[in-house]
């Protein structure tokens, strides 16, 4: 007997209505204060460490201050929503971690969830995946973002927004999500099929990346006058090499957020047999012995 999950709820009129892993933003509009709705704002900001070295730190402060959209409750990616104890940054959270995350934002088992990001839709991304990898189906990304929100003039709030009382949220981990050290060991062996994608920028891809790896760089995926993913067509030419191969796809950067991204944009053409290298590089290249190659 297979184990519920929390997607087998029966769904809410609202949750019917997603008909894919995006929705607009005239969909949301026209569906904000819905009943069942949670709206969450995944944003994290990057910033210089101390070092002076790139680092991240939480959108809440941009949230509370900049404003968000109306109803939105924040969603900590650098903490709520991964594992504190991970060896590496983002490490995804275990099922009860995760699911102590999901009730601290609103999300029950009859939740209907819609993510964005202030920035290119990768945060929005993640905390997508993540839901979906825990088996919270009714979930989709906002296309554009609030970069294309406050673009067409639309409402903004500001202020903390208390979390919608919900449910228990039972958390089932779903096969095939997720990928790790052994399976890239394997693909690179031979002894798995499979088509490695870097989501990193052009230029980090050129630096240094896992050996076979085709380059589709996240930040390439968006039409950059409106925020939004491409058109599918474009988006198909755009993963032209990997969809030419019948392999399963493993996606990965630095620290398993851009790889969801693409993830993202493969579920918008119909690819569902891909799965996030969640180390991504923060973990393979720690070991000394994993082979890296760089383009000359």
């Amino acid at each position: 007997m297979s184990t519920p999950s929390a997607s087998d709820a029966p769904p809410t009129a609202i949750g019917a209505a997603l008909a894919g892993p995006l929705v607009s933003t005239q969909w949301l509009c026209d569906h904000l204060g819905s009943e069942g709705l949670v709206v969450l704002d995944a944003t994290v900001v990057p910033a210089a460490g101390a070092d002076g070295r790139p680092t991240f730190v939480s959108g809440l402060d941009q949230y509370l201050v900049d404003g968000h959209l109306p109803g939105a409750v924040f969603a900590e990616l650098l903490g709520t929503f991964s594992d504190p104890d991970g060896a590496y940054p983002f490490t995804r959270p275990h099922a009860a971690q995760f699911a102590a995350a999901a009730e601290s934002v609103g999300i029950g088992p009859g939740s209907t969830v819609i993510v964005y990001d202030a920035a290119g839709g990768q945060w929005a991304s993640r905390l997508w995946w993540l839901l979906r990898s825990f088996g919270h189906a009714r979930v989709a990304v906002l296309d554009g973002g609030a970069v294309a929100w406050r673009a067409e003039g639309r409402p903004v709030a500001r202020g903390h927004v208390e979390p919608p009382s919900a449910g228990p949220f039972t958390a089932v981990e779903q096969p095939g999500f997720w990928a790790d050290t052994r399976t890239i060991a394997e693909i690179l062996a031979g002894e798995r099929a499979a088509t490695l994608l870097c989501g990193l920028p052009a230029r980090d891809f050129s630096a240094q990346h896992i050996p076979g790896s085709l380059s589709v760089p996240a930040g390439r995926l968006l039409a950059r006058d409106t925020n939004t993913f491409l058109p599918p067509a474009d988006l198909r030419a755009a993963f032209a090499d990997a969809l030419a191969s019948p392999d399963p796809i493993v996606a990965y950067c630095r620290s398993g957020i851009a790889a969801t991204a693409d993830a993202l944009a493969l579920a918008v053409i119909g690819r569902s047999d891909v799965a996030v290298y969640d180390g991504s590089l923060s973990e393979w290249a720690a070991d000394p012995r994993a082979p890296l190659t760089s383009v000359a």
